[in-house]
């Protein structure tokens, strides 16, 4: 198949257009900054410029990678936002519409799940959340505009029957984080596999599947994490001593985090129940929180990506 592929340059990108490449298909890579794997400089929100680029090919397919993220909060004003991630979904969607492109990935995120209540995790009880997860209450630009996203996605599925899978992601981003501080970036990231995270790579290889299996679904929405350890039975235990919940599952663990100077949770708030998208799509997770402890025990890097040194390719090509 021969994709679009926009936010060509980012960090779920860059490494899935190659992916796609080693299935066979023809990715064209689309971003507003020039990378290896941009292969058109073009802003969504440029829509004759998008509707050209649209019309010189033959598209059986858009992944709708490309956003204005958390972290761009603090750099860009509101109705930035909403020129990229909703008017720009839009222009996407017509053009696919018109255009008779059949299938749309749309990357969304489990930001927008996660409201200020959830966020202050004062509740007695960890909160489980899947994709019957609501009501839905972002608590910031960034979530309310994904949301309306995920609505237009919807919408051109129900009047146009375009195939459409929708995958909110849980946190990949291989930076430092923004806002927790205390543990070292690989110690965080670790902990997150537990509950709130998946690797990049596992990020790509879940859109890969979702193209493939588009037709089949005709409309999906699915919560991309690493499969938990946990089950809703451990959600009281997990506020009060999610170490002790974590060592009946791993009993060498705190020898293992000891051992690389880490520190278990002392408690979890929230957990993402990834696994709707193996039943539905018939999706596998490459890596989850035993493959860290398997490569303590090794000795070997942590499976989990971590680049304190990584930038946005926005911020990095000013």
């Amino acid at each position: 198949m021969k994709i679009l592929v926009t936010g060509a340059a980012g960090w779920l990108g860059r490494h899935l257009i190659p992916m796609l490449q080693a299935a066979g298909h023809e990715p064209v890579g689309l971003d507003v900054v020039a990378s290896p794997w941009t292969a058109a400089v073009v802003s969504v929100t440029d829509q004759p410029a998008l509707g050209r680029l649209l019309a010189a090919h033959r598209f059986d397919a858009i992944i709708h990678g490309g956003a204005l993220h958390k972290p761009d909060i603090a750099r860009y004003p509101e109705q930035r936002f909403i020129d990229v991630n909703v008017s720009g979904t839009l222009n996407l969607l017509a053009a696919a519409n018109t255009l008779k492109i059949p299938r749309f990935i749309f990357t969304s995120t489990t930001s927008l799940m996660i409201s200020q209540r959830i966020r202050a995790e004062a509740a007695q009880a960890a909160v489980w959340l899947d994709e019957t997860h609501s009501p839905i209450e972002p608590r910031n630009i960034y979530g309310v505009t994904k949301l309306a996203a995920e609505g237009l996605c919807h919408q051109y599925h129900q009047e146009h029957s375009l195939q459409v899978i929708i995958l909110r992601t849980a946190r990949f981003f291989p930076e430092e984080d923004d806002t927790l501080k205390g543990l070292s970036g690989p110690n965080l990231k670790a902990n997150e596999l537990l509950h709130r995270r998946a690797t990049v790579r596992d990020m790509a290889r879940a859109h890969l599947q979702a193209v493939e299996r588009a037709p089949a679904i005709g409309f999906g929405l699915y919560l991309v994490s690493a499969p938990t350890p946990f089950s809703r039975a451990d959600a009281d235990a997990l506020k009060t001593d999610a170490a002790a919940v974590i060592t009946q599952h791993y009993p060498d663990a705190a020898a293992l985090y000891d051992q690389a100077g880490w520190q278990l949770p002392r408690a979890i708030g929230r957990v993402y129940d990834g696994s709707k998208i193996t039943r539905g799509l018939g999706f596998t997770y490459e890596t989850s929180f035993a493959d860290v402890l398997a490569a303590l025990r090794a000795g070997r890097p942590s499976p989990i990506d971590h680049d304190p040194n990584y930038l946005s390719p926005q911020l990095a090509n000013p």
